[in-house]
């Protein structure tokens, strides 16, 4: 049997299709649908899953990095969705993640080993993958390209 971890968010409804998501001690959030159902106000769940996805991958691979005691620098992500129509509805068919690390991957000698491994560490990529393509790419401040995938 698998280990359990709980944990729980609150939504309020506002108005209109606004919702105040409430992460406890972490504090709260407004999401929105756009135009012409909400006012946009603030993200929507789509936008709010893939930051999730582009955050936990952004995490696991500075925790992998992190293991060999080396220092990925500043670490930044995109996150790019897609929207397709399957039987009819809205569903998101594609996330494609762009990683960036602060430092040059010259100054990472067990980077190789932490690329080879670090989407294993995501909770978050890893459930959603199930339903969702996700796409990953990682590259070093120099821009060059250490992952395709």
């Amino acid at each position: 049997m698998a280990e359990q971890h709980e944990f729980s968010v609150s939504l309020t409804l506002l108005q209109g299709y606004k919702f105040e998501v409430d992460f406890g001690e972490f504090g709260q959030l407004f999401s929105d649908e756009p135009a012409p159902l909400g006012e946009g106000d603030g993200p929507n769940p789509s936008r709010l899953l893939a930051a999730s996805v582009a955050n936990c991958l952004a995490a696991s691979l500075m925790f992998a990095i992190r293991k060999f005691k080396e220092e990925p620098g500043k670490v930044s992500a995109t996150v790019n969705g897609a929207l397709e129509r399957h039987d009819g509805r809205w569903r998101i068919g594609k996330l494609d993640v762009q990683l960036q690390l602060g430092n040059s991957a010259q100054h990472l000698p067990h980077l190789e080993r932490a690329l080879a491994q670090f989407e294993d560490f995501c909770v978050v990529t890893q459930s959603v993958r199930q339903g969702i393509e996700v796409s990953v790419s990682v590259t070093d401040s120099d821009g060059t390209l250490l992952k395709q995938a």
